[in-house]
Parts: C-alpha cells; sequence; structure tokens
C-alpha cells in the first residue's frame, strides 16, 4: 500500500491535474479556500448520508462551473496510512461506498454530458470507471462459472462434444486459457514501477516489484478486489453509505478469527465459497477438459480468487497460525456465535446482533433494490433443479415431481428448525438438560431417516456429496429471501426459524474457513514462515517484542 501511494499522490496527481485537466481534490483538502468554494457550489453537501466523499463534490461543483482543480507540488512528507488488513479494508470500504454514491449523483451525470469525449473518458477511468471495470471483472466470472454450471448439468455440453461435426477445439481451448494470465491484476502495478523507475531508477523498480510479489500482493490485491466489488455493489443497491474510521496506528496485534469473520463474512467469505462450489460441481460433472490439462489453465485464476477471498485475512494477521492463539481464537468464536443477542447487546458479544445489524441496509432500502436482491437470489436454485435430476434417487427422470420432491427435504429441515427454535425459547434458559436430550433426540432421528434414505433409494456416497451440493445453495437461498422479506416473515412467525438456519450456515462456513488454519497451525515453522516472509525487519522486531511482553504479563499475572 505504501508503494501504490508513492504513485498515486505524484504521478498520478501530475497526469490528471495536466493534461487530463480532471482532478477533484483527491484527498482530504485540509486547507480550502472557504470564500471561493462558496461561489463555486459550497464547501460540502448538506446530506451526511447521500455524499459520504464530500471533498470529491467541491471538486465536482468547482469544474461544472468552468473551473480547474490544479496540482502544485511545494514539498513531498509522509503520511500516516493504514497498515493493517482490517484497517486497509474498512479504508477500501469507505473509497467505494463513496463511489457508489457518485455514480449515482447528478454531478457525474452532468459532468459526462458537458465533457468533450476524450475528457469524459478520462474523467470516467479515474473516478467511478475503476470500480465499473473491478465489479465487471468479478461478474465476468460468475457468468463465466453459471454458464458453465448450465452447459453441464442441462447435459448441452455432452452432447456439443459428442457431436462428430465438431472437430478441433483446441484452439478455443487455449484462446480461453490466455486471458487468465492476465486476470491476476498484474497491471495495476505499472503505474508504481514507472513511478519507482523514474525516481530511483528502473533496476531498483524492478527489484521492489519481484519483492512485492514474494510478499503475496497479488493475494493482498486480489482481496480488496473483492472488497471494492462487495460495497460499491451494495450502494449501487441499497444506499446506505457510512463513514469507517480505519486508524493509523502501528499494527503488531492479532485480530482475533471472530474479528475476520464478523468483517469477511459477506464481504468475501460467502462469495468464495459459492465459487468454490460453482468450480466443484464443473469438476464433478464437466467432461469437457478431462482430456488435456486445458481445465486447469482455464480456471487456475478463479481457484486463485477463492483461496484469496477465503484465507488471506488469516494469511496478513500477526500470529495467524499460531497454535494458542489458534485455539483461543475457536473458543472465543463458538462463545460468540452461541451467544443470544438483544437490546443494547453490541455485535462483538453476540451472533444474532451482529446478524440484524448486518442485513440492516435491507429494511431501509426501496422497493427497487429488495427485488434486485430477490432476483440475484434467484440463481442459487439452479444447483438444486440441475444436480437433483442426476442422483439415482430420480431413477433418469425428467418429471418436474422430481423436483417437487426435493422441497420437501427443505421443507422438512426448516420444520425441524422451527421445532429447535420452538424448543430454545422454551426449553433453553430454565430446562438446559431437557433442551440438549431434545437436541440428540432430534439428531438421532435425522442420522435414522439418512439411514433408511440410503438402504430403500440406494444412495451412494457420491449422491450425498451431490446432494448437500445441491441444496446448500437452496438454503441459502431461502435464507436471502427470508432477509429481504423480513415483515412477511416475522407475521407468519418464522423468522426464528429463518434466524436458526442462518445460524446453522455460519456455524458451517465457520468450520469450513477455521479447519485449514487449524492444520496448519500445528506445525510452528508455518507461523515463522509468515513473520518473516510477509512482514519487513521493524514489524517483525516488533511481534517478537510484543510476545516477550505478553509473556512477562501473563508471568506476573500468574504470580500474583
Amino acid at each position: 500500500m505504501s508503494n501504490q501511494e508513492t504513485s498515486f499522490v505524484t504521478i498520478g496527481q501530475r497526469v490528471l491535474a495536466n493534461p487530463l485537466k480532471v482532478r477533484f481534490h483527491y484527498g482530504h483538502p485540509d486547507i480550502f479556500d472557504r470564500i471561493f468554494h462558496i461561489t463555486r457550489g459550497g464547501v460540502s453537501k448538506a446530506s451526511k448520508t447521500i455524499n459520504l466523499s464530500e471533498d470529491i463534490f467541491s471538486g465536482f461543483n468547482s469544474t461544472l462551473r468552468g473551473g480547474n482543480v490544479t496540482h502544485h507540488e511545494y514539498m513531498q512528507v509522509g503520511k500516516g496510512r493504514d497498515m493493517g488488513m482490517n484497517q486497509i479494508s474498512m479504508f477500501e470500504a469507505k473509497v467505494a461506498n463513496g463511489n457508489g454514491e457518485q455514480t449515482l449523483s447528478r454531478d457525474v451525470y452532468r459532468l459526462g454530458r458537458r465533457f468533450d469525449f476524450y475528457r469524459m473518458l478520462s474523467f470516467y477511468f479515474t473516478t467511478v470507471g475503476f470500480y465499473v471495470s473491478s465489479m465487471l471483472t468479478v461478474l465476468t466470472v460468475y457468468i463465466f462459472l453459471y454458464g458453465r454450471l448450465y452447459l453441464v448439468l442441462s447435459g448441452l455440453e455432452k452432447s456439443i462434444l459428442e457431436d462428430p461435426s465438431i472437430q478441433q477445439k483446441q484452439s478455443l481451448e487455449t484462446a480461453l486459457a490466455s486471458q487468465s494470465v492476465f486476470q491476476l491484476g498484474l497491471l495495476l502495478v505499472l503505474p508504481m514501477v514507472m513511478e519507482v523507475g523514474l525516481e530511483k531508477g528502473f533496476r531498483t523498480a524492478l527489484g521492489e516489484f519481484i519483492i512485492m510479489q514474494l510478499q503475496l500482493a497479488p493475494v493482498f490485491f486480489t482481496f480488496q478486489l473483492g472488497t471494492k466489488v462487495h460495497y460499491y455493489g451494495r450502494t449501487l443497491l441499497h444506499g446506505g453509505a457510512q463513514y469507517r474510521a480505519t486508524g493509523r496506528g502501528f499494527v503488531v496485534f492479532h485480530a482475533k478469527f471472530a474479528d475476520n469473520y464478523r468483517l469477511y463474512s459477506r464481504s468475501h467469505f460467502v462469495k468464495g465459497l459459492e465459487l468454490m462450489i460453482l468450480l466443484f460441481v464443473y469438476l464433478v460433472y464437466s467432461q469437457s477438459y478431462r482430456s488435456s490439462n486445458i481445465y486447469l489453465f482455464v480456471t487456475f485464476s478463479m481457484w486463485f480468487l477463492v483461496a484469496s477471498w477465503l484465507f488471506a485475512p488469516f494469511v496478513f494477521n500477526p500470529s495467524g497460525f499460531e497454535w494458542q492463539k489458534t485455539v483461543d481464537d475457536w473458543t472465543d468464536w463458538k462463545r460468540w456465535i452461541g451467544h443470544r443477542g438483544g437490546i443494547g447487546i453490541p455485535v462483538d458479544r453476540s451472533w444474532e446482533s451482529w446478524w440484524e445489524k448486518e442485513h440492516e441496509h435491507l429494511q431501509y432500502t426501496s422497493i427497487r433494490g429488495r427485488i434486485l436482491e430477490i432476483l440475484l437470489a434467484l440463481r442459487f436454485l439452479i444447483y438444486q433443479y440441475g444436480i437433483v435430476y442426476h442422483l439415482n434417487i430420480s431413477h433418469h427422470s425428467k418429471s418436474i415431481l422430481v423436483y417437487g420432491r426435493s422441497w420437501l427435504v427443505m421443507l422438512t429441515v426448516l420444520l425441524v428448525l422451527k421445532m429447535i427454535s420452538m424448543g430454545r425459547r422454551r426449553f433453553g434458559t430454565d430446562f438446559q438438560l431437557t433442551f440438549r436430550i431434545f437436541k440428540v433426540l432430534l439428531f438421532l432421528g435425522i442420522i435414522s431417516l439418512m439411514t433408511v434414505l440410503f438402504v430403500v433409494f440406494g444412495l451412494t456416497i457420491v449422491d450425498v456429496f451431490a446432494g448437500i451440493l445441491g441444496f446448500m445453495p437452496t438454503g441459502w437461498f431461502i435464507l436471502l429471501i427470508g432477509q429481504a422479506c423480513k415483515r412477511f416473515m416475522m407475521s407468519i412467525r418464522f423468522w426464528d426459524s429463518i434466524k436458526e438456519l442462518g445460524r446453522v450456515y455460519e456455524y458451517v462456513m465457520g468450520m469450513i474457513i477455521f479447519t485449514p488454519i487449524a492444520v496448519l497451525s500445528w506445525f510452528p515453522f508455518v507461523s515463522e514462515f509468515q513473520t518473516r516472509l510477509l512482514f519487513n525487519q521493524a514489524f517483525s522486531r516488533g511481534l517478537q517484542i510484543s510476545r516477550i511482553l505478553a509473556g512477562r504479563e501473563d508471568d506476573s499475572t500468574s504470580a500474583k
């Protein structure tokens, strides 16, 4: 981030000001000519919720009135930057929210209508265009994988490949594979390399570029791509941008697993797991690349995207793979997800409070945003509809009744969750032993039902695995619909079941993400390798000192 800042505050601002003439007060304008800007639309906008990035809107106002924001360099000094992973993500979220508001604003519309063609393009690609292109990059991955999923599950791909008139498809596969090389975002570091090359020499720039790659810079920037896309898209759909205080401290503390989960669950983990399920289904049912290695080249960048979105916060977390901290994180996360919410309970104490707060924007969105949210959630039904007809239980039948019977399974799950929520409300506080016995009996009943299905219908392990891949997204679809229609669910007294279903999904997601971290924490060299490779000497030294001080504090506490 510090290397990127070097290019942004120098060569970037020079080019934006002259010759492009599209600079709009990037960064905090600490010194404002108030009298001048009063005649150019005011220092800031009146609303604190509509325009989060108030400094750039003042630049918009001046430019719309015939002015021009210039760039003057008097001296270059270092600025306090966000150094922690969570701080950087909150900063990127704030900027992405601001760009979402700019996209919806009248100012950007008027500037786009009044600029000449070349200045309009420069204005677009230096403001909201970067976030639009980032969103299109991620949407391309979704469209590609869902298109492949449709081809595989419908049997269309198999019929195409078995068509004797289609030959020599190797050239098409090679063309598909070549684009994955450029999806890692390596071209985004080109301005930084040019700036360092101009100031320190291109040999130094090349050396810093190689060091950045060894410090897993592609993982970091791929993860931040997900942050930008999530908050930019959510602002476009629902609005509700808010300021996020990041802080500029020297970060040497370990972020707990629960903190990372709360911060990145909806923006990265859910989307990463969705793409992972898509890739698994594509791998299981696809027949197109079994005879060549092109499959790996086509999906390599997507697997890299999934791995970055799921595990980057823990790779860049100090002491992220120490065994004792991993055990403490698991205990803290279990306590957090099992704690009941209520009035006055903060989000870092209870999962229910965080869950209500995380989906609060759906309660204040417009009808358009609510309808779009429901339409986007319909994509999760593709899994169930396609996979059900590939199971042995369907007996190769294409009847709609097969799909209808699959919904009986989902209704059964909802009824079970309804019983659990009722039992928690009646017996969870005063009769804990009775409630636990009730849950054990319910679990044994589910196991018995699964055994009957195995025997009667002749299911195999592959069928069970495929069924899980098919029904998990359907359950998430029910969750999204329930959250978007909260008032209706509360009116029919089904909101508690939706909440219990959400708790189950959060627990499963946490287990999937936490398991690789626990396995790597068994090996002490992983933590040492992480500290030595990813952080500079000052950071490593500060981390060692913090460990020593923590050990002394523990000794003094035990002595007392």
